[in-house]
């Protein structure tokens, strides 16, 4: 049996989301200060950045679905903690190996909350406005992201203690979040195989196999962007345009992940496979104009390239989320939410981890430059085979007829 629904619970799990979201974000405007005053090199950073992503992918594989056996707020509880040490101790970090372990207990945070985030919000998703839940789900990220790098940027950059203020700020925020985690009721009820469920898997639920299947491009697309901007487009405001403004590179990553969370709540009313669509086609114009204007520079080009690109990395996860919900029964809303993710990180990370590798000795416009045919490739083909595929026709206008006839965006019963 469920307990009473809380709205202020709800919230209170919303801004947790947000909080440990856009705290992944907070150390990439700081790493040129880093790079600066600690001689690191870009292969240095770029290790940094694939120790979290490899700490974020094992804690999603191990414990993605331990809150659907013991419960939401024990594992909220630790995640939570976790993410607040985490920025503490980048606050007192002196070097490469410090950077390396706040990262890799960051990740490891980050990917134990995530999961249990997004599916403690559908839990308790509010009876008046029951389509929130899964709306905030697909805008939170983009929303947090740009948060997290627009607040560091402007700290690194006007602000004093540049490499710990903004820390001190989010863990301090974390752990009131955490202590906040006493008035959430616990719709979750313990069951068995909690230790099963620690064995290292993705987990699809069967009823939404076919049409993780058909979205799974759309999601991989939408994230390698994502993983392209927060890695290498800042970087050509400097090697290009000679900009050297902190704020400046939070900003840019602003445009892309806050016209992201803005076409996810556009889209809410549209039909979610219309939605995939449009996402894709961004997804394969926003690259596009963005390195062009970056190899034939123009500044104001590169900004509308981003935003377009932020059309596609709102709509291209946004939709297919929503509809994934759709079709996932309560005690497994975890496990697929962490599955996503999986995914989703593994495009995020990865194509930027060969990027660091390669820029050295092809420079940064030419790995930009392939950067983005990868993510222009992946969503042809992603477009192709929505367009193409009648399976992907009838599963996903199934889903989306799921989303419109339980008016929630993402609960189900089955």
């Amino acid at each position: 049996m469920q307990s009473p629904r809380s709205v202020a619970g709800f919230w209170i799990l919303a801004t947790m989301l947000l909080v440990s979201v856009a705290s992944s974000a907070v150390p990439s405007p700081i790493y040129p200060v880093y790079a600066a005053e600690w001689h690191l090199t870009p292969l240095m950073l770029t290790a940094v950045f694939a120790i979290y992503v490899a700490g974020l992918l094992l804690s999603l594989l191990i414990a993605g679905r331990l809150s659907d056996h013991v419960g939401r707020k024990p594992v909220l509880v630790v995640g939570g903690l976790g993410v607040a040490v985490s920025l503490g101790l980048f606050a007192v970090a002196d070097g490469l190996g410090a950077l390396i372990l706040d990262r890799i207990v960051q990740g490891v945070s980050v990917g134990l909350l995530i999961g249990a985030l997004g599916a403690a919000l559908i839990d308790n998703s509010l009876e008046r406005h029951p389509s929130l839940a899964g709306v905030l789900n697909g805008v939170i990220p983009p929303i947090a992201l740009a948060t997290g790098a627009l607040s560091s940027g402007a700290l690194v950059e006007w602000g004093p203690a540049p490499q710990q203020l903004v820390y001190l700020l989010f863990g301090t925020l974390l752990v009131l979040l955490v202590i906040a985690l006493a008035v959430v009721p616990e719709q979750v009820v313990r069951r068995p195989g909690a230790l099963r469920s620690l064995r290292p898997t993705v987990s699809v639920p069967r009823a939404s196999r076919r049409l993780f299947r058909s979205v799974a491009g759309s999601l991989v697309s939408s994230w390698a962007l994502g993983g392209l901007f927060l890695s290498l487009v800042p970087s050509t405001l400097g090697a290009v345009f000679d900009i050297r403004n902190h704020f400046a590179a939070g900003a840019l990553i602003a445009v892309v992940t806050g016209v992201g969370a803005l076409t996810g709540l556009a889209i809410q009313r549209v039909d979610t496979r219309r939605a995939v669509l449009l996402g894709l086609v961004a997804l394969v114009l926003g690259p596009v104009v963005t390195v062009t204007f970056v190899v034939v520079p123009s500044l104001p080009g590169l900004v509308v390239g981003s935003a377009i690109a932020g059309v596609g990395f709102g709509a291209g996860f946004q939709a297919p989320l929503r509809m994934l919900l759709a079709t996932a029964a309560p005690t497994h809303r975890a496990g697929l939410l962490s599955t996503i993710y999986v995914v989703s990180y593994l495009a995020f990370g990865v194509p930027s981890v060969i990027g660091g590798f390669l820029e050295p000795s092809l420079g940064l416009v030419p790995v930009l430059v392939g950067y983005g045919a990868f993510i222009v490739l992946a969503a042809l083909v992603a477009l192709v085979l929505q367009v193409t595929s009648k399976d992907a026709a009838e599963v996903e206008e199934a889903a989306a007829e799921a989303v419109e006839r339980t008016a929630t965006g993402s609960v189900s019963t089955v």
